[in-house]
């Protein structure tokens, strides 16, 4: 929404002053598989919800792209990796609870992108560099490795160059800022990062980003006092603890093939019909990331941002979204 929580607040208050229709790009919330899962939480299939897993794979090579040599790499010039990345998690965690933490935590740095970590003999840019056939993060290997690849030449190497031949790659590499050692770079955004929530109704949760891993589907468990719940972005395993048998639900569609990363195309596009849908009505109720809900979201983030650089619990007060024209510190 914004890079400040006054910012994002003065969004809100206009938008609800002249009668504007919003909606966020929380678009995890939208599809068959995230119903799915809040109907079988909603539906007692586990019982109460007493804590829940959230893990965010981002991937060894995705990170180096977007996180270390690209857009999203400096807090200064875009956001934390929290907000940039992990807003959706987060955001998408309280959707799936149906309440906004009371309490958070949380712990993270940037541990292996740094200078320090730079291996004996390596060069400014991976073109040029005698360690880059057994560096994890060469940049040759991974941008070369797109062609011929419709969707890989879409994401991630058209964000480094237009020219699809093998000399336009490495030219590019040599010109841009996509050809640099990770250890390298100006980059300071964390690699890794957990948030520890205490929700209002007691239940608990803990999310985690990790850049040391491969890119994958979000991974989410829920347990209950009755079962538990486990899914893949796909499909949601449910166990009964009273029978101790186990069901598949299988809401979502496998992603298509090409899609850019695999992991989030069907939301996008079933946020956009339901956009289209409020708009043709004059009716958000198809939004269910409305200005207040995602500005309550956004919150948490901000506060569990300052939990790892103040090394605090932060203290949010109840779930409620801050009312209307009030910016809380």
């Amino acid at each position: 929404m914004a890079t400040s929580e006054a910012d994002a607040l003065r969004i809100v208050d206009a938008v609800e002053r002249e009668g504007v229709m919003l909606a966020v790009c929380h678009v995890m919330r939208y599809t068959e598989y995230t119903r799915a899962f809040r109907r079988l939480i909603e539906d007692g299939r586990i019982g109460a919800p007493v804590s829940v897993q959230h893990l965010e794979p981002v991937g060894w090579w995705h990170h180096a792209h977007s996180y270390v040599r690209g857009n999203w790499r400096r807090a200064d010039e875009s956001g934390p990796m929290l907000m940039t990345k992990s807003c959706h998690d987060v955001d998408w965690l309280i959707h799936l609870m149906g309440e906004v933490p009371a309490r958070v935590s949380s712990f993270g740095r940037l541990s292996h992108f740094r200078p320090e970590e730079r291996p004996e003999g390596a060069a400014d840019r991976c073109v040029d560099c005698a360690v880059e056939p057994r560096c994890s993060y060469s940049a040759t290997r991974l941008y070369l490795s797109c062609l011929g690849d419709p969707g890989r030449e879409r994401w991630p190497l058209g964000a480094v160059t237009d020219d699809r031949t093998e000399a336009g790659v490495l030219r590019a590499l040599r010109e841009g800022p996509y050809g640099r050692c990770v250890y390298a770079c100006d980059n300071d955004v964390v690699d890794h990062q957990v948030v520890n929530m205490e929700f209002p109704s007691g239940a608990t949760g803990v999310f985690t980003m990790t850049a040391f891993s491969a890119a994958a589907p979000r991974q989410t468990r829920v347990f209950g006092t009755a079962g538990s719940l486990e899914g893949d972005g796909v499909r949601i395993t449910v166990r009964d603890f009273v029978t101790g048998a186990t069901e598949v639900v299988e809401p979502g569609a496998v992603p298509p093939e090409g899609a850019s990363d695999g992991r989030h195309d069907h939301d996008d596009d079933a946020l956009a019909d339901a956009f289209v849908a409020a708009l043709a009505a004059g009716d958000p109720a198809p939004l269910h990331s409305g200005p207040r809900e995602s500005l309550a979201s956004h919150r948490v983030v901000w506060a569990a941002e300052r939990a790892r650089l103040d090394g605090a619990v932060v203290d949010l007060g109840t779930q409620s979204p801050p009312a209307k024209g009030t910016v809380h510190p």
